[in-house]
C-alpha cells in the first residue's frame, strides 16, 4: 500500500488532500498541530485509511521524532505533502521578530526538515513526490504579509532545489492556490461581506472562489503517473486570477 504522509492534514485544503489521497488507497499519515477534534473527524471521515499524528513543523526535533514513528510503524511514504502553514499578518513596520520567526520556521523551515528526514527513505523504498502547498501570494505579494508572502516565496526555491537534488527518484513541485473558500482565507480576506467577495471574484476570471477539492484534484494530478515527467515546476490554481 502507498504510503503517504500530509503535514496540516486535518484541516481545510489540507484536510481535502489527505481524504484524496485516502480515496486513491493510499495509507495517509496526516500531521497536525493542536486541533485534536479535527484530527478525529478527518481520521473518521477516511474510513481507515487516514492516522492522524501530532508534530509542530515550527519544531525540528518533534519533526525528526515524528519521521522516525512514521518509517518505523509505517514503512516509507512514497508522497509527502508539505501544506502546513501559519499566518501571523502584521504591518510591515509593527512586525515583531516573533510574527516573523514563527511563520517562517513552520512555513519553510517545515518543510526543508521534514522532507530532508523522509527523502532518504523515500529514495531508498524507489522514489515517490514531494508536492510543497505554497500560494499565489508566493509571487504577488499582499499588504500585511511580508512574513507570509516571503515563506511561501522561498517555499517555491526550496522546490526547484529538491527537484535539481533528489532527481531521477524523487519528484518534487509546488502546488500555488490562489483565493479558495476556506475559514482561513474568508477571514483573511473579509469575504464574509457580500461587497468584499463581490470585488474578489471581479478579479477572477472563472467567477468563483476555489474549493479544497479543486487543491485535490491538482494534488492528484501531481502525486500519479499523469504527471511522471513534470518536476520542479509550480501549478496555480486560481480560476485564471494570477496569470504571470
Amino acid at each position: 500500500m502507498t504510503i503517504s504522509v500530509v503535514s496540516g492534514g486535518t484541516r481545510g485544503i489540507g484536510r481535502a488532500l489527505s481524504l484524496r489521497l485516502a480515496a486513491l488507497g493510499h495509507r495517509v499519515i496526516a500531521l497536525y498541530r493542536g486541533d485534536d477534534f479535527a484530527a478525529q473527524q478527518t481520521a473518521k471521515a477516511g474510513q481507515g485509511r487516514i492516522e492522524t499524528l501530532r508534530c509542530d513543523l515550527a519544531r525540528p526535533e518533534e519533526i525528526r521524532a515524528v519521521c522516525y514513528r512514521i518509517t518505523g510503524e509505517y514503512g516509507a511514504p512514497s508522497v509527502l505533502v508539505n501544506n502546513a502553514g501559519v499566518n501571523r499578518d502584521r504591518p510591515f513596520l509593527s512586525m515583531t521578530t516573533e510574527d516573523w520567526d514563527t511563520v517562517l520556521a513552520t512555513n519553510l523551515s517545515g518543510p526543508f526538515h521534514l522532507s530532508q528526514a523522509l527523502a532518504p527513505a523515500m529514495t531508498e523504498a524507489g522514489g515517490g513526490s514531494i508536492v510543497n502547498v505554497a500560494s499565489t501570494t508566493a509571487i504577488r505579494p499582499r499588504v500585511n504579509g511580508a512574513n507570509y508572502c516571503a515563506s511561501k516565496a522561498g517555499l517555491l526555491q526550496l522546490t526547484k532545489c529538491l527537484a535539481l537534488e533528489l532527481a531521477p527518484h524523487i519528484r518534487v513541485n509546488a502546488l500555488l492556490p490562489g483565493f479558495t473558500d476556506t475559514e482561513e482565507v474568508t477571514e483573511r480576506y473579509r469575504l464574509d461581506d457580500p461587497e468584499r467577495l463581490a470585488a474578489v471574484l471581479d478579479t477572477i476570471p472563472g467567477r468563483r472562489l476555489g474549493t479544497a477539492e479543486d487543491m485535490a484534484d491538482a494534488l492528484e494530478f501531481l502525486v500519479t503517473a499523469r504527471s511522471g515527467y513534470v518536476s520542479g515546476q509550480q501549478l496555480i490554481v486560481d480560476g485564471g486570477h494570477f496569470m504571470g
